[in-house]
């Protein structure tokens, strides 16, 4: 193989290549129904052609025809008036107009059997037309429905799902810190609120109670720190005095347990 074929295969190789890539289904097909539609427009103007051409032949073969039987017509006139002469020159131009109606009847023939298969040509034609259009919409949908979907494939190959769920579960874990300590501050601000306002309670209640204790204790007409008639600091405490004290200090105790 010489450098020039090798060159030239390889150019056409490349052109080739070149426009198989560059062919885009929905415009080839366009252009392939738009060709033939250009075809059925030139096939219907021949159609129109022939016919015009076969109807020009029948009326110059009616007109032919019609003088041939006209001089035949006066041929047989100039026999019955006794003149064989000029009925020999009517039955000579009779002959001459039967021979060109026989010449325009074979052109006739072939114009007829021209535009009979023409019109069967044209009929095909059409009808692969309207098929070509019902397969052109069909396989443009097809093409179309390729296209959307090669996009898609292309868009879902870029996406990292685990590295969007990663993204969500930060963000998840976010929310949930951020709503544990909206809680926690609401929880800490009513238990602070909540709290002093038991301890001014608490601290009320055990005030009063401890007032009225020491007045039951020291009853009237004692004050605090004094003890009673006949009694020293010094004298010791009895055990049912004892067990009175614990008494009391045991109910007051239950007392400020319950507040």
């Amino acid at each position: 193989m010489g450098l020039f074929d090798r060159i030239s295969r390889v150019v056409r190789a490349n052109l080739n290549d070149v426009v198989s890539k560059a062919e885009d289904p929905e415009k080839i097909l366009e252009q392939t129904v738009i060709d033939m539609q250009e075809d059925l427009v030139q096939l219907r103007q021949a159609v129109a052609q022939a016919i015009a051409s076969q109807k020009r032949s029948q009326q110059q073969y009616n007109q032919y025809q019609s003088q041939a039987n006209q001089w035949l017509s006066r041929a047989q006139l100039a026999l019955q008036k006794g003149d064989e002469n000029l009925a020999r020159e009517a039955l000579q131009r009779k002959k001459s107009y039967e021979e060109q109606a026989n010449t325009i009847k074979a052109t006739l023939d072939q114009q007829t059997t021209q535009v009979d298969t023409l019109k069967r040509n044209l009929i095909q034609l059409e009808s692969k037309i309207s098929e070509a259009k019902t397969k052109k919409n069909m396989l443009k949908a097809r093409a179309q429905a390729a296209k959307a979907n090669e996009q898609l494939q292309g868009m879902m190959s870029g996406i990292d799902p685990g590295r969007g769920m990663a993204a969500f579960d930060r963000m998840e874990e976010k929310v949930l810190q951020m709503e544990a300590r909206s809680q926690a501050a609401g929880e800490l601000a009513g238990s602070d609120l909540e709290s002093q306002f038991k301890a001014l309670e608490a601290g009320s209640g055990v005030d009063d109670e401890l007032e009225a204790l020491k007045a039951n204790m020291l009853g009237p007409g004692k004050t605090q720190g004094s003890l009673p008639a006949g009694e020293t600091n010094s004298a010791p405490q009895t055990s049912a005095q004892k067990s009175e004290v614990d008494s009391e200090l045991e109910e007051l105790r239950k007392q400020l347990d319950n507040l």
